[in-house]
């Protein structure tokens, strides 16, 4: 997904990478298309820290200041969203990131009762919503949680790869 500054001039381009488990957002100078600054934002792994990238071959190129704040903006947006999970207590983000690498991130309804046993007996009732929320994007009661994201957040896209 692509969307411009308005100005015109620049676009950020937002796409998720399966392989690398990460959110990559690229700030692009409308006219040649060209990459000036990629961030990189995983979603997975808590040991993994986001990261700003300039292109070493692509020369010197002014970027005005209000740019570069929205472009930061977009990017601190996506990193509060993919990764809130990790701002948890340390034994729930471990918890949280176990689940999601057992069930890679999704459970179906029939399954969803047993899982929830099994987190009840090790997270205690007041968390268990945010670690439900985290691995599954369930609620207790099983209900899914919207993830729709409005256009001017998380880098302009709806939801989530």
């Amino acid at each position: 997904m692509a969307f411009r500054h308005p100005d015109g001039e620049y676009t950020i381009t937002a796409m998720y990478s399966v392989p690398d488990d990460a959110w990559y957002l690229e700030l692009d100078l409308s006219a040649g298309q060209r990459i000036l600054v990629t961030a990189i934002v995983p979603d997975e792994d808590p040991s993994r820290e986001p990261t700003v990238c300039f292109n070493p071959r692509g020369g010197h190129v002014d970027v005005p200041y209000e740019v570069m704040r929205w472009f930061m903006h977009q990017v601190d947006e996506e990193i509060r969203t993919s990764r809130a999970w990790m701002r948890l207590r340390p034994d729930l983000v471990e918890i949280v990131y176990r689940l999601r690498q057992e069930h890679m991130g999704a459970i179906d309804d029939d399954a969803f009762p047993h899982v929830l046993a099994e987190v009840r007996a090790t997270v205690p009732e007041a968390d268990l919503r945010a670690v439900l929320e985290a691995a599954f994007g369930r609620r207790p009661d099983g209900a899914t949680m919207d993830h729709s994201r409005a256009p001017d957040s998380a880098a302009g896209r709806g939801g989530t790869a």
